[in-house]
């Protein structure tokens, strides 16, 4: 292979096609054949439980009180009045006990609740903001009203990634959720920092397969690429825009290399097919998005966020007129979530994965006449759940009132959370900032607590 590489080069060379300078830093270049190394992954502020994150986000605003957080008074007061023009509205759906520690979940999340003893439900969750835009991005970014790096950028940008022929944060999303791509921006971040977002469909990413004709080839134009970025460079050390999109080809490159094997489900078992629902050749449904979520965190991406459902309302949880539909919306994604919890338990991951499910907000206890099929948005309170990388499992964190209607014990809103993510994952969300504008900014702005009651 390297005298192939070397051959190439000197043909280039005498056809005058390389200055000198480039010809002699190509020749003295190291074996195509051999490993890159990744980029080093950052020191942790202290031990930490996760080394990676599954973030799991319903686009739409997930119903607390039809799915985990189950209020038997609204249900006894179902339709009746509670004050003109407000009715109270119960759950279509039953609830269960599940597991050994006896958590109830409705029965439009059975699979979940088979793994419930792994789970941490936290059912006093706030958000800053009632409206889609406004609450996805603080979920997201701890801002409501002005443009920040998502929680991914800022885990790429706080830890690195263990593999640098993969990016550190990636975003499986079929659609645009509420706020667009800024969703998965790294803002003032290095742009480097950004998602990556996959597209479920027989291309997940665009230009995957390299048009070089050898490994050989396209080694010895990369290199021939990177030498006259780097002169580029020189006098423009400063410009973090050009470093960052030189980093993306180098990044671009090595995904060639990686990708590929990422989306091959082929070498996938067909017990494990059936374990999150999946047909082999399928590659839409949130079924490959789970299975391909475990792929990437086997080979070293930080954070994987999968996005379920757009800002179409008839393709995504919100529910102002139709709750029925959450039938179909939840046996989309209830055995793939379960089977990934599952699928990392058995393979010794789910002591080092931080797997996240959440929502923008939830929906509303009262409606404005009996018989309304639908919910108005929610944000006073609404549930969210953590298993895994050191997360007590079996366990049910704050309460909403009787009624679901306000948090009556223990509010956990989206810094808290975020800082309790950036925690497990040893960075201390005080102290990972970057200066921007003259101040120091952080995930958190100048909020958040670690929810240390729900970590084991």
């Amino acid at each position: 292979m390297e005298s192939t590489r070397r051959r190439m080069i000197r043909s280039l060379a005498g056809s005058g096609m390389l200055l000198p300078g480039l010809l002699s830093e190509l020749m003295a270049g190291k074996d195509a054949s051999a490993p890159t190394a990744p980029r080093s992954a950052s020191a942790t502020h202290f031990a930490p439980k996760a080394k990676r994150v599954i973030f799991l986000f319903m686009t739409g605003g997930v119903s607390h009180v039809d799915t985990f957080d189950p209020r038997p008074v609204l249900n006894a007061r179902h339709d009746t009045e509670r004050k003109p023009g407000s009715f109270y509205k119960g759950s279509g759906w039953r609830y269960r006990p599940y597991g050994q520690s006896g958590i109830e979940v409705s029965d439009l999340f059975p699979h979940i609740g088979s793994v419930i003893d792994d789970i941490c439900v936290i059912r006093s969750m706030t958000n800053i903001n009632g409206d889609h835009f406004g609450a996805t991005i603080g979920i997201h970014t701890g801002s409501a009203t002005f443009n920040r790096p998502s929680i991914g950028s800022w885990v790429s940008y706080g830890l690195g990634t263990e593999n640098s022929n993969l990016p550190a944060f990636m975003v499986v999303s079929p659609g645009l959720p509420y706020a667009g791509g800024q969703v998965w921006g790294s803002d003032f971040l290095p742009a480097v920092h950004q998602g990556t977002r996959v597209i479920p469909g027989p291309e997940p990413i665009a230009n995957m397969r390299p048009r070089a004709r050898t490994s050989g080839l396209q080694r010895t134009e990369l290199d021939i690429l990177d030498y006259l970025n780097q002169q580029h460079l020189k006098d423009r050390s400063g410009d973090s825009q050009l470093t960052a999109r030189i980093k993306s080809f180098e990044t671009a490159a090595g995904m060639q290399l990686a990708a590929p094997n990422v989306f091959d489900l082929h070498q996938e078992t067909k017990s494990t097919l059936n374990l999150y629902g999946l047909d082999r050749g399928d590659t839409s449904g949130f079924a490959w998005q789970c299975l391909v979520a475990r792929r990437m965190v086997e080979r070293g991406v930080r954070f994987v966020e999968l996005i379920d459902g757009d800002s179409g309302v008839d393709r995504n949880w919100d529910a102002h007129a139709e709750l029925t539909k959450y039938d179909g919306l939840a046996r989309n994604v209830d055995q793939p979530i379960a089977a990934l919890i599952k699928d990392l338990k058995a393979r010794g991951m789910l002591e080092d994965t931080l797997v996240v499910f959440t929502t923008e907000f939830g929906r509303g206890p009262f409606v404005q006449s009996p018989g309304t099929d639908g919910r108005g948005h929610h944000s006073r309170v609404y549930s969210s759940w953590l298993a895994g990388a050191g997360i007590k499992g079996g366990m049910v964190f704050g309460s909403s009132d009787e009624l679901g209607d306000h948090v009556a014990e223990n509010e956990v809103n989206v810094h808290d959370m975020q800082a309790t993510i950036l925690h497990q994952l040893g960075i201390d969300h005080e102290r990972l900032t970057y200066r921007h504008a003259g101040r120091d900014f952080r995930l958190t702005d100048v909020h958040g607590r670690v929810v240390h009651e729900i970590l084991a």
